[in-house]
């Protein structure tokens, strides 16, 4: 028997045939292109299907991860921005295509529920993981369940409040989030105000600054860079420390892009973290992700997995 896990992202499609035991017997990917509208989209990821698919063997269930806020129970992307979807309902044009179940869920909480398989997770029954990229995502697993909340929408890690008065605006509408803080867009737009104040930085077209072009900058040793770099590892830090007072998790977990910087970067936000934990009995391992690039199949894989029995049930 077979899996089908799809990784739906705002740049790329990617599909994979998947053994239960999480290994991966087939791959395909595409462009996204989401500027080409919904059935544009839905056509590419049944044709990334499709390349993946064999008659061969019996395919149990399509996993998908998707961006959301989405409703897990009926398999509708509410609304994804970088999408330019609302109330598309996935998990129903997929069953249709392909006559077995589909079940849809947020991203970042797949990403979570992968890493708890068959990554860096593997023997923790209780761990919080944040991926940390052009956003902030996160999922938590508690007593090995994965934690989705009443109607979908738990773990939405990226948007606790840090600085609730002065902080930035973040893509949400709110103000201060740990992403509008901490998150790659953050870190390019630090150094984007740092030009606008005169600082000397170093890159010679501040508006085309990414967070990967701060984070060399600071480990060549960049004064500017690294105060940046500092307050991005400070807010993930203070972050990490609520995670572990309210989840008491034995394990955080740390993805996406931005953690790609070297282990300095790691250090500082262990560090601060440890400074704001309560007690040090809170304190826990906080490591690098294990899955790399398919952390969102895999992730798509554990979730069709976990669904699959429950929905025999009803």
């Amino acid at each position: 028997m077979a899996y089908i896990a799809v990784d739906l992202g705002g740049t790329n499609i990617r599909a994979a045939r998947c053994a239960e035991d999480g290994r991966i017997l087939a791959r395909a990917q595409t462009p996204t292109r989401p500027e080409e509208g919904v059935e544009a989209v839905i056509a590419r990821i049944i044709g990334a299907i499709e390349a993946v698919w064999t008659d061969e063997e019996p395919v149990e269930a399509i996993g998908v991860g998707a961006p959301g806020p989405l409703d897990p129970q009926t398999g509708v992307v509410l609304t994804a921005p970088n999408l330019g979807w609302e109330n598309v309902p996935l998990a129903d044009r997929l069953r249709e295509r392909f006559r077995v179940p589909c079940f849809v869920g947020n991203d970042a909480n797949l990403a979570a529920l992968g890493e708890w398989k068959y990554g860096a997770g593997r023997g923790h029954e209780h761990l919080v993981y944040l991926t940390i990229s052009t956003g902030i995502g996160g999922g938590v697993i508690t007593h090995g369940v994965l934690l989705e909340g009443a109607h979908g929408l738990g773990a939405e890690l990226g948007h606790i409040v840090l600085e609730a008065r002065e902080g930035p605006r973040c893509g949400c509408g709110r103000t201060g989030c740990l992403e509008a803080l901490a998150s790659g867009t953050a870190i390019a737009r630090m150094a984007r105000e740092a030009w606008a104040r005169g600082e000397p930085v170093p890159w010679p077209d501040p508006s085309a600054v990414t967070a990967a072009d701060v984070a060399e900058a600071a480990t060549q040793g960049d004064p500017v860079a690294a105060v940046i770099m500092d307050r991005a590892a400070f807010y993930l830090g203070v972050g990490i420390a609520s995670f572990w007072h309210i989840f008491n998790p034995t394990l955080i977990i740390l993805g996406g892009g931005v953690m790609k910087t070297g282990d300095w970067f790691l250090e500082k936000i262990r560090a601060y973290a440890r400074d704001r934990a309560m007690t040090s009995d809170y304190i826990t391992p906080i490591v690098r992700a294990a899955l790399g690039d398919d952390v969102g199949v895999l992730g798509a894989l554990a979730y069709a997995q976990m669904r699959l029995p429950l929905s025999k049930a009803l």
